[in-house]
């Protein structure tokens, strides 16, 4: 199984700690766009057909998961309050016979990443708009980092 994990694209900055309604209405900056758009469109070329795309309702994860142009689902798991580990559950890691598209929030995904690879919850470091990619082959041992990539190396492929 596939594991692609999606980091949000910059989003706007949050003014109220501890304003959790206010946090989750947080839009993309001009900048969060581009990324968004670009990362995105890249990612549409790279994955799989059958892959499953789970995405925090945080708005700014919907804008992002929107410049993918395929179907997702909004899962309440993914939000910036939730668990690593409820993250790798709602993936189905690494069991599902179909790869997934997480969209999300750090240090969540950070702690997904290490949690899956390292088998220990560690704050790693996502970039906005970035993309972790790890793959896993059913029986064949230990799951890998296949890619790590930000918006600003995707634009030089062009």
């Amino acid at each position: 199984m596939d594991l692609i994990l999606w980091r949000h694209a910059e989003a706007e900055a949050h003014v109220a700690e501890g304003d959790h309604a206010g946090d989750l209405q947080r839009a993309l900056t001009p900048k969060g766009r581009r990324h968004a758009a670009r990362v995105g469109a890249w990612l549409h070329r790279q994955l799989p057909d059958d892959v499953r795309v789970l995405c925090s309702p945080a708005r700014r994860c919907v804008q992002t998961v929107e410049a993918l142009g395929r179907n997702y689902k909004l899962l309440d798991s993914l939000a910036p309050d939730a668990s690593a580990e409820a993250i790798i559950e709602a993936a189905g890691w690494p069991e599902h016979r179909q790869p997934a598209l997480i969209v999300g929030h750090q240090p969540l995904l950070g702690q997904v990443a290490s949690l899956v690879l390292c088998g220990g919850r560690q704050d790693w470091r996502i970039r906005k708009a970035g993309v972790f990619w790890i793959a896993s082959k059913a029986g064949a041992g230990l799951p890998y980092l296949k890619l790590v990539v930000g918006p600003d190396f995707i634009g030089q492929l062009r």
